[in-house]
């Protein structure tokens, strides 16, 4: 029997993915009984799920804070020099060395009874995401952190109950966060969440999981491979410098590009090694052109304007902002869904800079500026797309390694657990807070709080797999899938699902 090449790759890619598929003790697996499924599942509408990592464990406890006379006294009690200014306080000059110069923290207005009837406020940098708030297209979800089951206090000290491995470890809890085992994990759940949806997208499913911040675990699946871009405005994705055309790369040739493009392109080659990766490359190389030719086009995504500078709080000087940048490439990749066939995307973005064991008043405040700035611009540049409102489409949600200690270590703060996250977007339950928002304060005589453990980490009461599930599900994924993407999930029974989206 003769195999043809096509029917041959497919073939082995098909019997490859079957040999990845994990074990029942693993996290992440893949059921075997879920391939099918993916294979056969379309969707018909669009959407597009947007990561936005927060690289070194971003301090949530200075992003969003509770307000309520108790909650602000332990926190100023415990934060010291660290410690925002309350609501309604006046900027105090032009030292922007301390937290009490940037004026006091934002109030938020909730619906009655949510958050336990506390109040709660924002960081003062972030005034651009009060309109998304106040607009319902902005929430937060309390206290996420990576869980294989629920944890109290006492189960935790006991140790009656299972927790993720290495905890606080730098790399092994971007692992867990992105793909649900530590380093060294090859899958994460945005990629399988993307196998199972792969067949909606057409001829260019290459373009399903994007990432403008170079190879992110959470967007490896077992047939996805993830697709990177950058910033340019007319040219984000990465080509063969020597093969475009017109390049003079070449011995300074007028025009070698396209010789080099020739060379490249030859199929001849007898060899079946040979022939898949010239058709592997030149796939790459179509794939390049075709989306710097989205992006160089007046249209689509004509409407979406640059994100602006940002006055950095620190130096007041005005600045680029990275992560905006970012997110306007995704907004022209979003832009250009109809064009590309895509019905279904998931995407990766991130910004560095938040491992704040020292003079965090100094580092903090910049991202913090830039995390409003950009989420703001992001949301402004999805209102009008040629005409069309993508927000109810997409949802964007922040992710980190962890939060910081609720005390500090001086003029710092260290590694912790839980951490509070922003979900945006227009099928967002916006103007609220999901979840259980913790108890606050460090443990004394006479108080010992049930949500923090190891002197200052909060013990998640929200499971990164409910998190990520409660969006899958939005997405258009069955509870099977779910299922299986998040193994961990069954232990969570009928809460295994929040109501943020």
């Amino acid at each position: 029997m003769t195999i043809s090449s096509t029917t041959r790759r497919h073939f082995l890619r098909n019997m490859s993915a079957l040999s990845c598929v994990a074990g029942a003790g693993s996290v992440f697996g893949l059921q075997l009984a879920t391939m099918g499924a993916a294979a056969a599942q379309t969707a018909s509408d669009y959407k597009a799920l947007v990561c936005i990592f927060f690289n070194g464990g971003n301090d949530t406890h200075n992003v969003f804070l509770a307000t309520d006379g108790e909650s602000w006294n332990r926190y100023t009690a415990a934060r010291g020099i660290l410690a925002l200014s309350p609501p309604g306080a006046a900027p105090s000059g032009s030292d922007f060395t301390v937290p009490a110069a940037y004026g006091g923290v934002l109030p938020l207005t909730l619906p009655a009874g949510n958050g336990g009837g506390r109040s709660f406020a924002l960081n003062p940098l972030m005034p651009q995401l009060l309109p998304v708030w106040n607009g319902g297209r902005l929430a937060v979800v309390a206290n996420v952190g990576p869980l294989i089951e629920p944890l109290t206090k006492a189960t935790y000290m006991a140790k009656a109950r299972k927790i993720p491995e290495n905890l606080m470890s730098h790399n092994d809890q971007q692992s867990l966060w992105q793909s649900g085992v530590i380093e060294g994990a090859r899958r994460g759940w945005g990629g399988m969440m993307i196998d199972q949806l792969m067949s909606s997208n057409g001829a260019h499913t290459e373009y399903s999981a994007i990432s403008t911040a170079g190879n992110a675990v959470f967007l490896a699946g077992q047939t996805t491979v993830q697709y990177q871009l950058g910033t340019s405005v007319t040219n984000p994705a990465i080509e063969i410098a020597s093969a475009t055309a017109g390049s003079n790369y070449v011995f300074n040739i007028a025009g070698m590009g396209q010789s080099v493009r020739d060379v490249i392109r030859d199929t001849s080659a007898p060899h079946y090694f040979m022939k898949d990766y010239v058709s592997k490359t030149i796939r790459s190389m179509d794939s390049a052109d075709l989306m710097n030719q989205q992006f160089a086009a007046a249209a689509p995504g004509a409407g979406i304007g640059a994100p602006g500078m940002l006055l950095n709080p620190i130096t007041r000087v005005m600045e680029v902002n990275p992560l905006a940048l970012q997110l306007r490439s995704v907004a022209r990749v979003i832009a250009a869904n109809a064009n590309l066939g895509m019905k279904r995307q998931v995407f990766f973005v991130m910004m560095g800079g938040f491992d704040t064991h020292d003079v965090q008043n100094m580092l903090h405040p910049p991202l913090v500026a830039r995390i409003a700035h950009g989420m703001a611009y992001f949301d402004g540049a999805l209102a009008n797309i040629n005409g069309v409102d993508y927000r109810p489409q997409v949802t964007s949600f922040t992710a980190s390694d962890f939060s910081r200690t609720f005390n500090i270590n001086g003029d710092g703060t260290d590694h912790a657990w839980g951490s509070h996250h922003f979900v945006m977007g227009g099928a967002v339950r916006g103007g609220q807070v999901h979840g259980t928002f913790p108890t606050l304060g460090i443990d004394k005589a006479g108080f010992d709080n049930p949500d923090m453990v190891n002197g200052g980490s909060l013990l998640p009461t929200t499971s990164v797999d409910q998190y990520g599930a409660t969006m899958g599900r939005w997405f258009g994924l069955s509870d099977g899938q779910l299922d299986a993407i998040f193994p961990s999930l069954k232990n969570f029974g009928s809460n295994k699902y929040l109501n943020f989206v």
